[in-house]
């Protein structure tokens, strides 16, 4: 019985390595078919793509990179901060792909941009409002706008002439490098005269977390931050009995708000097509919301 069993498994080897044999020796294979899965992964999206500019949007940016690649797995997208100006002096020469600006180009920018081959294309990727903080034991409440602007030029030096304390205002701006800074020394410092300048007193910072840091630990300080930015720790003053939020500046009830953008040099393609459009839909604006920004309608 045992002699019979081990005979019939010699045959089945046997006829199994005739078989293979057979197939060897028969005309080429057809290359199979890709299975959907395999299909898929062929299509997927790759490449890199370059980032820098703005401080303002320097978390947005990181955020919204996060979350395409988490989509995209087969793309690597880096963000960098530095300022607008840092963004935009990169994209003139070429070495990123995208920058982002807290404020538009300006006109002399988008001429050196072209005499280096490089043709801006301007994207509105969000809304900013920019809210003015101050040091919560500070009692003042609200300044109306032409305050504001006394303020940031020196006309108006203690806390005691808008109604607080007997304390000698300390300025906190962003430094020169800062879409942020442009920005507000356009629409407020200089909203009745184009000449106007930041007091020689305003401290310059490097960042809008120097901002918030030197507001949080200085009761007689003032500065002016994007909506992203703010926390507990500083109060917000309103401006002309509107405090700034994502809710007034959808609205458009409070007025300093300004968008934000990203510039490519010309129509981005592959992957840097797929982030920017990704950034427009509703995924990218989702995360825009998520960080106190005010999403592009």
């Amino acid at each position: 019985m045992k002699a019979k069993k081990i005979l019939a498994f010699a045959l089945v080897a046997v006829l199994a390595l005739g078989t293979l044999g057979l197939a060897g020796c028969g005309s080429e294979e057809e290359p199979a078919e890709e299975t959907p899965a395999e299909e898929e992964a062929g299509d997927e999206l790759s490449g890199s793509v370059t980032v820098e500019g703005s401080d303002t949007m320097v978390n947005l940016g990181q955020a919204l990179a996060e979350a395409f690649m988490d989509a995209n797995m087969g793309v690597d997208v880096s963000v960098a901060g530095g300022g607008s100006g840092v963004g935009i002096a990169s994209l003139i020469n070429n070495t990123v792909d995208f920058a982002n600006a807290s404020r538009a180009m300006k006109d002399e920018e988008v001429v050196e941009a072209e005499a280096n081959d490089v043709e801006p294309v301007e994207y509105t990727v969000a809304y900013d409002g920019i809210a003015v903080v101050v040091n919560p034991s500070l009692e003042v409440e609200d300044l109306t706008f032409e305050q504001l602007g006394a303020i940031y030029r020196g006309e108006i030096t203690n806390w005691s002439e808008v109604g607080g304390p007997d304390l000698d205002i300390v300025l906190l701006s962003r430094d020169t490098s800062s879409g942020t800074y442009a920005f507000f020394l356009e629409f407020v410092v200089q909203a009745d005269d184009d000449e106007a300048v930041y007091a020689a007193a305003a401290r310059l910072l490097p960042s809008t977390q120097a901002i918030i840091d030197e507001t949080i630990a200085n009761d007689a300080a003032i500065g002016y931050v994007g909506l992203g930015y703010l926390v507990p720790e500083v109060k917000v003053l309103k401006i002309d009995g509107v405090e700034g939020s994502v809710e007034s500046v959808k609205d458009g009830s409070y007025s300093v708000a300004r968008p934000l953008f990203m510039y490519s040099n010309g129509e981005p393609a592959d992957a840097g097509k797929a982030y920017i459009d990704w950034i427009l839909g509703a995924d990218g604006q989702a995360v825009v919301a998520e960080l106190g920004f005010v999403p592009v309608d």
